[in-house]
């Protein structure tokens, strides 16, 4: 089983969806998802004193601009194990600029946290906890001597927006997308 290509991420992603958690909350492990075996690999550890905010992953079937499926930031309580899956309900998107292009990441609740499953829309967020998200993207690159530039914090509608792009782009390059050869190389 193939978790970017074989969970499906839910029939209405607006009442709520499937994620992949790639690396736990408060981690400095970066942790990616090889495309041909799914099987997760270490990237790099970070190299400031940074750690991921929220729980990080994926949502699967989804396809974005830079290559990579769409990215999630699953805000709860505890960090989720990788390769876990996590019912999610969507509340914003920050819209990144990188050395690879437009970058936007969901900012979803996990459906099964009691601390934050009320949430529905940004505006409902700590103004604390959206500093810290946007704090973590600007800091986390500094030390690898790489740019990153966010352009702007939008609320739920825009995010189902950029979601349901994302699975439509990912359908039309399906085919393209699937593992062809399965042999694992480092």
């Amino acid at each position: 089983m193939h978790p970017w290509h074989d969970v499906n991420p839910g029939d209405d992603v607006e009442s709520g969806f499937l994620c992949i958690i790639e690396i736990p909350k408060g981690s400095k492990n970066k942790y990616e998802l090889d495309k041909e075996t799914g099987i997760l690999i270490l990237d790099r550890v970070l190299h400031s004193a940074v750690h991921y905010p929220a729980n990080y992953g994926f949502i699967p079937r989804t396809y974005c601009e830079d290559g990579d499926p769409l990215d999630v930031l699953a805000l709860g309580q505890e960090p989720v194990h990788p390769l876990c899956i996590v019912r999610c309900g969507c509340i914003c998107v920050i819209t990144m600029e990188d050395e690879k292009g437009r970058d936007d990441k969901i900012i979803a609740v996990q459906a099964d946290d009691p601390e934050f499953n009320h949430y529905r829309d940004i505006s409902e967020l700590p103004a604390h906890k959206l500093r810290e998200l946007q704090r973590f993207f600007l800091d986390y690159k500094v030390l690898e001597h790489k740019e990153v530039r966010i352009e702007n914090l939008r609320g739920r509608i825009d995010a189902f927006n950029v979601l349901k792009d994302a699975l439509l782009l990912y359908r039309a390059s399906r085919d393209q997308l699937l593992p062809r050869n399965l042999k694992f190389e480092i």
